[in-house]
């Protein structure tokens, strides 16, 4: 897609449940209106209940007021509605520390930033403070296995960012800051658009994904000063449009799901020299024209992967053969939503949850383990222009 203005949505709900703002105080970071908050109140007081986290944006008619913060129940994937935690300017995108201790929003905007939220152990948040990220436009961020940097990609401007963690969560001052400023952009792009930034499973390199010019660059991170190295270059199709990566539990593969030709690649991966190598395109299953695919998730036993397609309403299934180095498509399954931007398993993987953007819901479906079926369950869940959703490990009271 393009700019971030133009991925937002004016539809969706408010999310169920009291907007408790977070108390300001003295900025810790190096953008101004950076927070720093007092906890919340509890977002799960007794009993086996996980936490669903929600991405929004802010800045958008019908949107949320920051990061939503749900219940729901692990056994049935009931939602319900707790809190949101303010102080976060348009959190499109979550991620979670390691430790369980903190997580990390995006501030997708022109000043792009990210922005750090302590989890208490009795269910309360606190935002530490927030960082730029030197670019424009952050739509995805993940915490490095180690914990101890924050990697983050900023679409607009089509760069990569590094941050160190410290040992409380919070984040210092950015580290480094990648251009993709080659090759030239694909058809009908502007300009580079780097859409993820994620550590592959051995841990040994980072792979940043830009739509804007159909390449996945494969980068070293210098552990000592958190900057990055690049070692290798995948590059797509002119046009395929390259958004989002996930690798499966083997780690000597990965599949791609290339929004603008409405196309999946599988592509093997080699540790030794960080080389990705894209197979052939294969189908959606979701017909002609474009569906915008959105995501990709891997079962953890490796059989299945499940693909959000967002114009087609419908999550693919596949099923993983040849040890995750081939993908056979099942069939389609419609999601009960408008515009599945993003989707996450729960910890156990018991649960799919999808964010639908145009409908402003969340729908959760019960995944069969042994056949790879998605059943789904309940009524969706209310959450203003949901794009993201972040499930949490169920906290006892």
């Amino acid at each position: 897609m393009t700019a971030p203005t133009s991925r937002r949505t004016l539809l969706g709900t408010l999310l169920a449940g009291a907007a408790l703002a977070a108390a300001p105080a003295p900025p810790a970071t190096d953008r101004p209106g950076s927070r720093r908050g007092a906890p919340t109140a509890p977002t799960a007081r007794a009993g086996r209940t996980g936490t669903l986290l929600l991405g929004t944006y802010t800045s958008s008619d019908g949107g949320g007021t920051g990061i939503g913060a749900a219940g729901y129940d692990p056994s049935t994937g009931t939602i319900t509605g707790r809190a949101t935690v303010t102080g976060v300017d348009n959190p499109s995108y979550l991620a979670e520390h390691p430790s369980g201790a903190t997580v990390y929003a995006v501030d997708e905007q022109e000043q792009g930033g990210v922005t750090a939220v302590a989890v208490g152990p009795d269910g309360t948040f606190r935002v530490l403070g927030t960082r730029s990220t030197g670019g424009a436009g952050p739509c995805h961020l993940s915490v490095h296995p180690s914990g101890r940097w924050l990697l983050s990609a900023n679409y607009t401007s089509g760069s990569v960012a590094v941050h160190p963690i410290a040992a409380d969560g919070s984040l210092g001052e950015r580290s480094d800051l990648v251009a993709h400023t080659e090759p030239a952009p694909g058809p009908g792009q502007d300009g580079p658009h780097a859409h993820q930034i994620v550590t592959t499973p051995d841990g040994g390199h980072v792979l940043a994904v830009d739509l804007g010019n159909d390449t996945v660059y494969t980068y070293r991170l210098d552990l000592d000063r958190g900057t990055l190295h690049e070692v290798a270059r995948a590059t797509l199709r002119p046009g395929a449009g390259p958004r989002h990566l996930t690798f499966h539990p083997g780690g000597r593969s990965a599949y791609l799901a290339c929004e603008v030709d409405n196309t999946v690649v599988v592509c093997g991966y080699d540790p030794a020299t960080g080389v990705l190598t894209p197979g052939d395109p294969q189908s959606t299953g979701t017909g002609p024209g474009t569906s915008y695919p959105a995501q990709f998730l891997v079962t953890a036993d490796g059989r299945f992967a499940y693909l959000a397609n967002r114009g087609h309403n419908s999550l693919t299934r596949y099923a993983v053969e040849d040890g995750g180095a081939a993908l056979r498509l099942i069939d389609t399954v419609p999601v009960g939503g408008d515009f599945p931007r993003q989707i996450a398993f729960s910890p156990d993987g018991a649960l799919l949850f999808a964010a639908n953007q145009r409908s402003g819901t969340v729908t959760v479906f019960e995944v069969d383990r042994a056949g790879g079926g998605l059943r789904r369950t309940g009524s969706p869940f209310a959450a203003p222009v949901a794009v993201c959703v972040l499930p949490l490990a169920p906290r006892h009271g």
